[in-house]
């Protein structure tokens, strides 16, 4: 089991644990029963318009125990390196973002200030659900005279329970459309920061990534070597894996995060077949599609199906449709279970 394996779990607040206010099905019971069997959570989010206070207080109301320590955003890391390139000195920084962006530039010992006329040697732009045009207006000026510029995250959206929302990548898309300039370092996932950070803070040893991005969560664990899984609750679905870039293919699926009580088998290759568990799969050369054989009763199954189909459509260019139908019903029908 999962839990077992790895000492402190690293996961995604967005479509892990939550989607908007409500938090994600099984979610909270599952990291309560894994905390209570020794396995440490941090929860690492790219959504840096939040102290780490005010995530700690949404995540104990949801029902878990946590506390803003636990907490890691990117808007800390995105400080953190503004604080190492820049050195000491209560520099001034335009702050671009939420209460989170603010908070982190005050931890670090540096000045926040608003506009680009109180002349900041950097700009740190961040996620805020209230930023507008003249906050954007603000940073393209500071950017455009030279400012140091930092971007907490690179995410263009963000999972709502009403459809995708613009993420804080969208912004920083506008800013660099303004000014001829891209980000001179991105702290949040994919990039290292936020995971070094992460792993320093917790001491861990044999971390877990978990989240529902291949372009950020996935890709930052493969960046610095870490083992991932990703949980379909979120953004990435079945099709995205099975079609995923080398960088971006988790170690691990699971439909939601009870996934991390199974037994997640290792799949071996036996000539022409992949095998994992109870699960084989293959190409049909007739139709030069990816097939399975197997049962999927269970989650664990369909984990160790997800698996088994991946393994088979990054080792060959057999197309992946037919699997995808069969793995997306299945799901569907292992979701109306409630006793799973």
């Amino acid at each position: 089991m999962l839990h077992t394996q790895f000492d402190v779990a690293l996961v995604d607040l967005d479509g892990v644990v939550y989607l908007g206010n409500d938090p994600v099905s099984h979610a909270v019971p599952a990291l309560n029963a894994v905390a209570t069997q020794g396995m440490a959570l941090a929860y690492v989010t790219n959504n840096a318009g939040r102290t780490p206070d005010e995530v700690a207080s949404h995540l104990c109301e949801l029902g878990l125990t946590t506390s803003p320590e636990q907490v890691v955003t990117s808007a800390q890391a995105g400080a953190k390196v503004l604080r190492e390139r820049l050195g000491g000195g209560p520099w001034p920084v335009l702050v671009v973002g939420g209460p989170g962006v603010r908070a982190a530039v005050l931890a670090q010992g540096m000045e926040p200030v608003d506009s680009a006329d109180d002349d900041p040697v950097a700009v740190l732009q961040g996620f805020g659900r209230d930023l507008c045009w003249a906050d954007l207006d603000e940073a393209s000026a500071a950017v455009g005279a030279g400012a140091l510029w930092i971007a907490t995250n690179p995410d263009v959206s963000i999972p709502t329970p009403r459809g995708r929302a613009p993420g804080n990548g969208a912004f920083v898309h506008a800013v660099s459309l303004a000014t001829g300039r891209s980000p001179d370092q991105i702290a949040g996932k994919p990039h290292a920061p936020l995971m070094l950070e992460s792993i320093a803070r917790t001491g861990a040893l044999r971390p877990l990534v978990i989240g529902d991005r291949l372009d950020t969560d996935i890709a930052a664990a493969a960046g610095v070597g870490i083992v991932s899984l990703l949980v379909f609750t979120g953004v990435s679905t079945i099709s995205n894996v099975l079609r995923a870039p080398s960088g971006q293919r988790p170690d691990l699926m699971g439909l939601d995060l009870r996934t991390l009580f199974d037994v997640h088998p290792p799949v071996h290759r036996q000539g022409q077949q992949w095998r994992a568990g109870p699960c084989s799969g293959g190409i049909d050369d007739r139709i030069g599609q990816v097939v399975l054989q197997g049962p999927i009763d269970t989650p664990a199954d369909w984990a160790t199906a997800c698996r088994v189909a991946c393994a088979v459509a990054w080792a060959t260019a057999a197309a992946t449709d037919l699997v995808a139908q069969r793995l997306i019903a299945a799901a569907a029908d292992l979701d109306s279970d409630p006793a799973r």
